[in-house]
């Protein structure tokens, strides 16, 4: 059997975890995280990080691996995963990817575009643009200077954004027009499998996941990481309205309704970004997992 990487997608709270830990089962394999926000040990209830039962029920990678103080990217990622990748299939002919991160799902299944050397006195400056205008500024820089990939990118990252608008600025050409070219092959096929539903299902599964997160203690776990806001790994959904909340800009139950809107826009644009991939195989959530299985056997 030809070495093959089986990728679950679709938006937050849909059910990747649950599927992926079934089919790893089924396949007598382990799984890798592809998703960004649960990479780091000290965030764990705003990032939905898999209970202890189940990442003891199956061996998972790249959980809670970094610290929020440590500098990771999504080209460290790519490498650490290939050379994961090159181990492993040693020994398994299949490796279940999972997660809700397009950008290190994409990393993983066809490598980076290649951009230009850029002048990092760009970056300097725009970061010195979002800490005395806010991200609101960048999100219109990048409207007027690449609508395309304004509307792809998620736009309360500003680590993206500024990405985005310094190859803009330094290159003079639009960030979307390095993307998408031909890339190195890969020495494995990728599967991707989404999960999905429809829409107003997908909005009712996340507010009922907004509300298990603070039962859960949600609120503590940000008060614990308030002071260590202005890190990267803390620019995120679910954390982000707590700290205003913590700042008396807003009530609890304001800034609760914030997450959950908040993350009715992350699913709309991680949905965007999957349906990209045109291989992409869908499947309704509720689908019965042997006939998943069916599906997925048929397809390899």
């Amino acid at each position: 059997m030809k070495k093959t990487v089986i990728a679950i997608v679709g938006p937050t709270a849909i059910g990747k975890t649950k599927l992926s830990i079934q089919l790893a089962n089924y396949f007598n394999t382990v799984i890798i995280s592809a998703d960004s926000r649960q990479f780091y040990k000290e965030m764990s209830i705003g990032t939905a990080v898999p209970s202890a039962a189940e990442l003891a029920e199956v061996k998972h990678y790249f959980i809670q691996h970094k610290s929020i103080f440590d500098s990771y990217s999504v080209g460290d990622y790519e490498k650490e995963v290939l050379a994961y990748l090159e181990q492993h299939f040693k020994t398994n002919d299949i490796i279940i990817l999972v997660g809700g991160s397009g950008l290190y799902v994409d990393a993983v299944r066809k490598g980076f575009d290649t951009f230009p050397e850029i002048n990092p006195n760009i970056r300097i400056e725009l970061n010195a643009t979002l800490a005395s205008q806010g991200i609101g500024v960048l999100q219109q820089q990048l409207a007027t200077m690449d609508p395309e990939y304004y509307q792809k990118v998620d736009l309360d990252n500003p680590q993206r954004l500024i990405r985005a608008l310094e190859v803009c600025i330094g290159s003079g050409k639009p960030y979307s027009s390095f993307l998408d070219h031909p890339k190195t092959p890969r020495p494995f096929r990728t599967m991707t499998v989404g999960l999905t539903a429809d829409r107003a299902l997908i909005y009712q599964r996340i507010e009922q996941r907004v509300v298990q997160m603070v039962q859960e203690g949600l609120v503590d776990e940000a008060k614990q990481l308030w002071q260590y806001k202005h890190l990267n790994a803390l620019q995120t959904v679910g954390y982000k309205e707590l700290f205003n909340y913590f700042e008396k800009q807003c009530s609890l139950d304001d800034a609760i309704s914030e997450i959950k809107k908040n993350t009715r826009r992350f699913a709309k644009r991680q949905l965007t970004w999957f349906k990209r991939n045109e291989q992409t195989h869908w499947i309704n959530y509720t689908t019965a997992l042997p006939e998943i299985i069916e599906q997925i056997e048929t397809k390899l």
